[in-house]
């Protein structure tokens, strides 16, 4: 069983300075706020502040588990108004969350194109690439979220006019062909090389029972980079089965309502409720499933930065089995519902009839009851309650 470390306020002190890296000095110099959890209710409506050198609005959304590994910002550009060209030597991928706008990009041999996009949009900034984005609206405000991998690579060089302004134009990345940026790709089983989503929230998926009865599924590598990401689908009442994995996801809610549980190996699951916009960030190897109780549910899973982001098998499509980490229907221990040894139920009500079984079709059953709220925390939960 997993035990949490408690150690006196005194040492914790003494550690205190290792928690600063350049990359966490780049974005205080940036003028912004780090938000240090793993659940959001709505990136809609987080609060903001002014982004100066951007030329609109920002706040960053890192839980510790996953900072040294890739980040997540939130930007918003004002109505009829332009952020600042920008390029940069890590990888950046994007979802719009609202409003409808445009963006160019362009290197440093010449070749420029310009898309446009609207709320659903996905895509991703070729590397070291020239861009700048447009808010297409007069009256209202354009607004996105992106996943990038910028904590290694500026705590790497802790040079920023390095990582800014290096030039170079990376050709096997980008090298000005004219359709890079449609709305087309080759599909390859379960994966679509894409550069450009016009819209995730009803693009078509591939059935992965695999992940759970009736879902859909579907993963994108964009930009011809090392992160990868998926959407994931599925109906009503019915939920993914438990994994973990790697530090690195950022799951955004793109449709439905429900909740999930995520918890580390040996610990009470704890549960997150969310809607259209919500954001929740896996810490590292702690095991989590998602269920739809309202709606049927989409969520995508943005930039899962691992060893085997370009090859090797995938944690989140085998199980346990196979050596990885998703345990198997048959295998769910009854904590997943709230209950562990010695405990009572403190997440679903009952016990035996809760349970759906693999022939059930992976279907909810039973009546669900949410905890206590935790207070001190975004939405009333707590992410950091047991530490990174």
């Amino acid at each position: 069983m997993a035990e949490t470390a408690i150690v006196s306020e005194e040492l914790a002190k003494k550690f205190a300075t290792e928690r600063e890296t350049p990359y966490t000095r780049w974005v205080r110099a940036e003028g912004l706020d780090i938000v240090g959890a793993h659940y959001v209710p709505s990136l809609h409506t987080v609060e903001l502040k002014p982004w100066a050198r951007r030329g609109g609005k920002g706040v960053f959304i890192n839980h510790e588990a996953s900072r040294t590994s890739n980040d997540c910002y939130v930007c918003e550009i004002a109505p009829g108004q332009k952020l600042a060209p920008q390029r940069q030597l890590f990888e950046e991928m994007i979802l719009v969350l609202d409003g409808r706008g445009s963006t160019s990009v362009w290197n440093d041999a010449g070749s420029r194109f310009t898309f446009e996009w609207k709320a659903g949009a996905l895509f991703a900034i070729p590397l070291n690439t020239w861009h700048q984005h447009f808010n297409g609206s007069g009256r209202e405000g354009a607004r996105y979220v992106a996943v990038t991998n910028a904590p290694p690579v500026i705590n790497l060089y802790e040079d920023i006019d390095f990582v800014f302004g290096t030039k170079h134009d990376f050709r096997g990345r980008f090298n000005g062909e004219p359709d890079y940026f449609s709305a087309k790709g080759e599909q390859k089983g379960l994966l679509l090389q894409t550069n450009f989503v016009a819209d995730a929230v009803n693009l078509p998926l591939i059935a992965a029972k695999e992940r759970g009865a009736g879902g859909g599924h579907i993963r994108f590598n964009m930009a011809k980079g090392s992160m990868n990401s998926h959407i994931s689908q599925f109906p009503i009442g019915t939920y993914k089965k438990a994994h973990c994995h790697g530090p690195g996801a950022h799951v955004i809610i793109l449709s439905g309502e429900g909740y999930s549980l995520m918890w580390p190996e040996g610990d009470a699951p704890r549960r997150y409720e969310w809607q259209v916009g919500s954001l929740i960030v896996p810490p590292n190897m702690w095991l989590h499933q998602h269920a739809a109780s309202a709606f049927q549910h989409r969520h995508h899973a943005g930039a899962l930065s691992r060893l085997q982001a370009r090859g090797g098998v995938d944690p989140q499509c085998a199980g346990r089995a196979q050596g990885l980490d998703q345990p198997p229907y048959r295998r769910r221990p009854d904590r997943l519902c709230g209950r562990s040894a010695g405990n009572p139920p403190d997440v679903c009500g009952g016990a035996g009839e809760q349970w759906p079984r693999a022939e059930d079709g992976c279907r909810l059953r039973g009546r669900t009851r949410r905890p206590a709220a935790v207070p001190g925390a975004i939405g009333g939960v707590n992410p950091d309650r047991n530490g990174p």
